[in-house]
């Protein structure tokens, strides 16, 4: 080997800087409670939401983002990527004395960003179990938690009271831990405020040479109804008290965004950080919500209840000011946050969810196709809907003979087309808030077929059921649905375990 080479090798290198790696970006997920499709500027609401409009503007809106139609599973597919059926926690929410929670085996999302080098922190509400100690945010992969551990409570007392249909009575205590401690010098202040000042905290003092994983779940906009009344004052021309409160509600919660986006910039985060936003399911129409145009509400399998609201802001973005309607689906965040922090995904069980950044970074196409809302053989229809009723299958009728059961609470999606089967719940289009016109105020007399087909893209209201035009179609997704059956988890739905009572621990917390 010549010394020629030898130094012309030795240039070269010299020559060629040594790239350095990208520092990993900062992750802040925020997710609002029950936040309706229609309640947000953007969307053409008469509620004013100033820092969501801007903030999504800069970024990426995500307009066929899909959700769970209720809490816990929502939430339950955020942590570990998979769907509820593959957990086991596919009937219902979890209930404040039932004796389980998220399964151990499901690795967690906050696990994976701790194990990529993150500091990890939640502020608000869990709603994931919390009958022992294990099933606690602080031994699911968080450094820190504050916030409470149910579902509903009062917003300035942080009392929750559950009524328990097997123990036939009403269990009322304290809901707030910092940590695992109880927390109990909080009384009368505002649960919104209270979160968004942890948020601001833990911004704070974070290292900025370590990445930060900050996963704030608000209780805002859940029932019940509870604001401060300067938060009411622009809305002296909503007449709906429900409406009124309820917008107000939304302007604390957009407030409290702002106040998070802008501690991130003046820390000096910002420009290395990914922001989510997204609601856990559609608005309850019941306490003020609206999903207007979409059908139904909270709670059902109609686009109300499941098509929800969402957006990236990010400086990282590729493109921004730009709006995706590929399809997403909660499930997508776990893959999609791991693969941003550089992280692994090592599980012995399948995710379901995508990692979606191209999408959203780069506008490429979705590399999801399908999407299981979901299958409750337990689903019961328990919330009044004037006007609407259920048809079950008679002997002989279309679809009654097919390896899927179609009485069964059920949809997917696939491409354009989605597939709803038994009683996917109250179905009405609900008007327009303010708006008492008869083209919105519909109800149909006849009742709801057990199969129902649409095409999503041409008809995201849900109006025209193709199920007679395209049986082949509906053909295929039954066999979709009866092959994701197959794969399910039994359901976990225990009763009620009488060693819950707050009573007896002083509060809300776990009780083996």
């Amino acid at each position: 080997m010549s010394s020629e080479w030898l130094r012309c090798v030795v240039v070269f290198l010299v020559a060629v800087p040594l790239v350095k790696a990208a520092p990993q970006p900062n992750i802040v997920f925020i997710m609002a409670d029950d936040y309706g499709w229609h309640d947000i500027g953007y969307h053409g609401s008469e509620i004013h939401t100033p820092h969501l409009d801007k903030l999504s503007a800069s970024g990426v809106r995500l307009e066929r983002y899909y959700i769970q139609p209720i809490c816990t599973p929502s939430r339950n597919q955020l942590m570990t990527g998979r769907y509820q059926i593959h957990t086991g926690m596919q009937h219902s929410i979890i209930w404040a004395c039932q004796p389980y929670c998220v399964p151990r085996e499901a690795k967690p999302l906050p696990q994976y960003l701790k194990g990529a080098g993150y500091s990890t922190h939640m502020v608000g509400k869990w709603h994931l179990g919390m009958y022992k100690k294990d099933c606690l945010p602080t031994r699911r992969g968080f450094d820190t938690y504050f916030g409470y551990l149910m579902g509903s409570e009062d917003y300035y007392s942080h009392v929750h009271c559950y009524y328990s249909p097997d123990e036939k009575k009403t269990f009322c205590g304290l809901d707030l831990r910092d940590g695992e401690e109880v927390a109990t010098e909080y009384k009368g202040d505002y649960s919104t405020e209270v979160f968004t000042q942890k948020a601001l905290s833990i911004i704070d003092k974070q290292d900025p040479d370590k990445p930060l994983f900050l996963y704030l779940a608000l209780q805002a906009v859940h029932f019940p109804l509870q604001v401060p009344d300067r938060y009411l004052e622009p809305y002296s021309f909503i007449n709906d008290p429900k409406r009124k409160c309820y917008a107000g509600m939304v302007s604390a919660m957009d407030e409290a965004v702002g106040n998070v986006t802008l501690a991130l910039q003046q820390k000096g985060l910002w420009e290395n950080t990914v922001l989510v936003f997204s609601t856990d399911n559609g608005g309850q129409t019941l306490w003020g919500g609206s999903n207007w145009p979409l059908r139904g509400r909270k709670a059902t399998l109609w686009e109300g209840g499941v098509r929800g609201i969402g957006f990236v802001a990010s400086p990282l973005l590729k493109q921004t000011g730009t709006t995706c309607n590929e399809l997403i689906h909660i499930s997508d965040w776990l893959p999609t946050l791991v693969g941003l922090a550089g992280g692994t995904i090592n599980t012995t069980k399948p995710l379901d969810g995508f990692n979606m950044w191209p999408t959203i970074s780069y506008g490429v196409a979705s590399p999801r196709l399908e999407l299981l809302h979901n299958i409750d053989p337990l689903y019961t229809n328990d919330l009044p809907c004037p006007g609407m009723s259920y048809q079950p299958l008679a002997s002989g009728d279309s679809w009654a003979n097919s390896d899927f059961n179609v009485s069964i609470h059920a949809a997917i999606r696939s491409s354009n087309w989605k597939l709803l089967t038994g009683d996917p719940g109250c179905g009405k289009w609900f008007p327009r808030p303010g708006d008492s016109g008869s083209d919105w105020n519909q109800t149909s007399n006849d009742p709801v077929k057990p199969v129902k087909l649409f095409d999503i893209i041409k008809d995201p209201e849900e109006r025209n059921d193709l199920s007679d035009q395209f049986p082949s179609v509906v053909d295929n997704l039954l066999g979709r649905l009866y092959q994701y059956q197959k794969t399910a988890s039994p359901i976990i739905y225990p009763r009620d375990d009488p060693r819950c009572d707050p009573s007896l621990q002083g509060a809300w917390g776990p009780w083996e």
